[in-house]
């Protein structure tokens, strides 16, 4: 088991420039803490992998999929591999855990090990 509590994790990601802390990556996800201060832009472009965003702190609007909607503390939302999308008009801190299915950036040589029987099929078919 691994345990992470969101204190530990806003210290350790304070040190950094940067707004993404990855704190847990196995064969099949991968989890981070993302966090957009106040008035900031959300930069990021579409992602390889399903993704889900549990809001912890913080208010702002989200668009994916030509929908905007706002958020706050407690909302879940899903995006799909390759769906633009993006926090905006963020009000407060935004504070998000944000998973990934498969692995952020995995390579082939992780997919494959997260998911031998796919991997097995692809061998078949070529």
């Amino acid at each position: 088991m691994k345990a992470f509590d969101l204190a530990s994790l806003l210290e350790s990601r304070a040190g950094s420039a940067d707004a993404y802390l990855e704190f847990i990556r196995e064969a099949s996800m991968s989890v981070g803490l993302y966090v957009l201060a106040a008035g900031a832009v959300d930069g990021q472009s579409p992602h390889g992998e399903d993704e889900i965003y549990v809001v912890m702190a913080g208010r702002s609007q989200f668009t994916a999929g030509g929908q905007t909607r706002d958020i706050a503390p407690g909302d879940v939302l899903f995006v799909a591999a390759e769906a633009p999308h993006r926090f905006h008009d963020i009000e407060e801190e935004l504070v998000l855990i944000v998973i990934f299915a498969p692995p952020e950036g995995a390579t082939l040589r992780e997919l494959e090990a997260a998911y031998p029987a796919v991997a097995r099929m692809a061998a078949h078919t070529d």
